[in-house]
């Protein structure tokens, strides 16, 4: 029969959906199951949002603009203006999702066996991306003892090739919550400028950001213009995962034009889910306000109650909603597959994802899993305390 490539052969399972069977065959137990393994926030979408959807006017659901429509890039840029990013609406092309938007910037500035240097643990779809593009990631390890602080700058010289065309970082960090200081993102700006080399900012936890601490972004710095680009989304920002619509954002004219040769191959992005985010810029302040103040609560929660359990350490993100646990196992992947199979207190348990699977380096992250806190502080509690006892009878 004819066989499948070898990219396809070789794209990465994702470390947080692979364990789906295993909870839906938990759900047919009859089992409760905590979701800490994705990004899902349970947060409300502001409701000016939906109600744009339920009362337009349109008679066809016709294609916007490949760019996106102009009036929702105005906008865009108006929000930026607003996070002291200044950007016009051609700066901008709107996207089906940030995935997408990465997916162009790769294609956009990276060819076949280009290697892209990446802090981490990182997002675990980086790695698919990369494949999916023929793009070899370096990664630069962080470890969870700095805090998944940027690892020094010397580390990323190291690995400088000519083969190297860019560096990407999330910020703040899935899935570690780390923000990257002002300092930080001005020695990544030194270097990239050094190696005249692209800044990808992976920039959509954007508004997630703790303890008085401030986000600095990319095109915030000066002189990066022809090398930063931002991939940023609303799917996090107003907890509208399911509108699959994000942006990409270069003040680089050759980078949007180029882009925009992908963006018109897959015609445009969804129009209801474009009319959905515009409208979702008009979100006032407090209802960050109060997202902000609700994932502090739970961040502490969480932290709180994982460091009364014997043998494990966690770092703690003052941005996005995640952090990274290391626990006193062996691999990660197969105890968050035993707590779905074999494990419940009174018919619940709690799914996690496996870290592995947020590093490119083999072997790493074995014994790590990142944790979403995404549900609420009772919630979290319960889950911790099944992990803890969890902990108490797992045998490697």
């Amino acid at each position: 029969m004819p066989t499948i490539s070898k990219k396809g052969a070789s794209m990465p399972e994702s470390p947080i959906r692979k364990l789906v069977p295993y909870a839906e065959k938990a759900y047919k137990q009859g089992k409760t199951v905590y979701h800490l393994n994705i990004g899902q926030p349970d947060i409300k979408t502001p409701q000016i949002a939906l109600d744009a959807v339920k009362i337009h006017s349109l008679d066809i659901l016709a294609y916007t603009r490949s760019e996106g429509s102009e009036g929702y890039r105005e906008k865009i840029a108006n929000y930026y203006a607003k996070n002291d990013i200044h950007v016009k609406h051609d700066d901008i092309i709107v996207t089906t999702g940030g995935s997408e938007a990465l997916l162009f910037a790769f294609g956009t500035i990276m060819d076949t066996d280009d290697e892209v240097i990446i802090p981490e643990p990182f997002y675990a779809n980086y790695n698919g991306f990369s494949t999916a593009s023929g793009v070899k990631v370096v990664p630069v390890i962080s470890k969870i003892e700095d805090n998944f602080a940027l690892p020094p700058i010397e580390e990323f010289e190291k690995l400088i090739t000519p083969k190297t065309k860019a560096i990407l970082i999330c910020n703040p960090g899935n899935p570690t919550g780390y923000l990257y200081s002002k300092e930080e993102i001005k020695q990544l700006a030194a270097i990239v400028k050094k190696h005249d080399l692209f800044l990808i900012a992976d920039e959509v936890y954007r508004e997630f950001a703790y303890d008085g601490a401030t986000h600095y972004s990319i095109l915030q710095e000066e002189g990066l213009e022809d090398y930063a680009i931002i991939i940023d989304s609303v799917s996090k920002r107003y907890s509208m995962c399911g509108a699959r619509i994000g942006c990409l954002v270069s003040k680089n004219k050759t980078i949007i034009q180029t882009a925009l040769k992908f963006a018109q191959a897959r015609l445009s992005p969804p129009t209801l889910a474009q009319i959905a985010s515009e409208a979702a810029l008009e979100t006032p302040q407090s209802y960050f306000d109060d997202v902000i103040e609700e994932y502090v609560e739970r961040r502490n929660v969480l932290i709180e109650e994982l460091n009364k359990i014997e043998g494990v350490q966690v770092a703690n993100p003052n941005g996005a909603f995640y952090c990274i646990a290391q626990l006193p196992i062996k691999n990660s992947d197969a105890f968050a597959q035993w707590l779905l199979e074999s494990f419940d207190i009174d018919g619940e348990t709690v799914m996690v994802a496996p870290a592995a699977g947020f590093y490119s380096s083999p072997g790493v992250g074995l014994n790590q899993i990142r944790i979403a806190y995404v549900l609420n502080t009772d919630s979290l509690k319960k889950a911790v305390n099944i992990l803890k006892e969890a902990l108490k009878v797992y045998k490697d």
